[in-house]
């Protein structure tokens, strides 16, 4: 796996799922369970190997009794400087939406800032 800024970020995030998992004082056959996630990928996900979608990370948060945001922060699905009433949240936070119709959009709009700041 390349490891870019995605592969960092993900790292990132698997660490702080399991930190948080501890810290709840939960198995990883428990935390899957609870967030309705296969032990072996909620594992991969701890280990940096898979990038979870919003929705899972949503269910992950819940069962943790986290926030979202701070997951979607960590997994760099926002951006820091967006949290709070952002866009993305926004976005993520549709029930209407399908999880491709959310990522498309916030690809779409993650284009439209990148060259809005390339250009000023």
């Amino acid at each position: 796996m390349a490891m870019g800024k995605v592969g960092k970020t993900v790292e990132t995030l698997g660490d702080y799922l399991r930190e948080q998992r501890i810290a709840a004082h939960l198995t990883l056959r428990q935390l899957a369970e609870q967030a309705g996630v296969s032990n072996p990928y909620l594992s991969q996900i701890e280990r940096g190997l898979r990038r979870p979608s919003a929705e899972v990370l949503q269910q992950i948060a819940k069962a943790l009794r986290i926030s979202a945001e701070q997951l979607y922060l960590r997994a760099g699905i926002v951006s820091p400087e967006g949290a709070g009433g952002s866009v993305e949240l926004a976005v993520l936070g549709d029930s209407r939406l399908t999880e491709r119709q959310k990522q498309s959009l916030l690809d779409v709009y993650a284009s439209f800032i990148a060259l809005n700041d390339s250009t000023s």
